[in-house]
């Protein structure tokens, strides 16, 4: 697997609110893509607790509710404040599906819903599907001018998303990919210590 681009700590010199956002995506990146190209099978699956959110089988779920739209499927919390565990396996399927709305709605040809996401349970498959789709955004994002960062309905995937200036979703996916990029690497040292 590959793993990120050197990061280019020039941006951090540049004093435009467009470096930011990039200069903080792109470090952000740096950091996670490393640790997933060694991401193994066994961690990408460990449940860290009982009742655990995974990618499984189609038919073979225990939530009620799943997302995606081929022969794997990520289940889904029983509501906003479940309490439920994650494993790898759905943290990278969550970015991957957060990742793809956003930019099929910014730069893309046509709206993708979350549920219509084709995810793997296979470690491969699930980090190269993560890695295109964070490159493309980032591309996307790497492409705009200055202003666009201020434009408002950019992108349209959710409500606050069309009425935010789109440099306010840049940085909610740069929190997101830092949030969730943190417990996986957390995750993946718990399930390395158990050895």
């Amino acid at each position: 697997m590959s793993q990120a681009p050197e990061f280019d700590w020039s941006i951090l010199t540049v004093p435009t609110t467009a470096a930011m956002v990039r200069g903080q995506l792109g470090f952000s990146w740096s950091e996670l893509a490393p640790r997933l190209a060694t991401l193994t099978q066994a961690e990408l699956d460990w449940e860290p607790a009982p009742d655990a959110l995974r990618v499984v089988r189609r038919g073979t779920e225990r939530s009620p509710r799943t997302l995606g739209a081929g022969d794997w499927v990520m289940e889904w919390p029983a509501g906003p404040d479940s309490p439920q565990p994650r494993t790898i396996g759905w943290l990278v399927a969550h970015l991957t599906e957060v990742f793809t709305e956003r930019h099929a709605s910014a730069f893309g040809d046509e709206p993708v819903h979350r549920d219509d996401v084709t995810f793997s349970g296979e470690v491969a498959d699930a980090v190269t599907g993560l890695r295109q789709v964070v490159d493309r955004w980032r591309a996307g994002v790497d492409a705009l001018d200055d202003d666009a960062f201020l434009t408002v309905g950019l992108s349209t995937a959710t409500p606050v998303d069309a009425a935010a200036p789109f440099g306010h979703l840049v940085l909610h996916l740069d929190r997101e990919l830092i949030h969730h990029g943190a417990e996986i690497m957390v995750l993946q040292d718990l399930h390395r210590a158990r050895a």
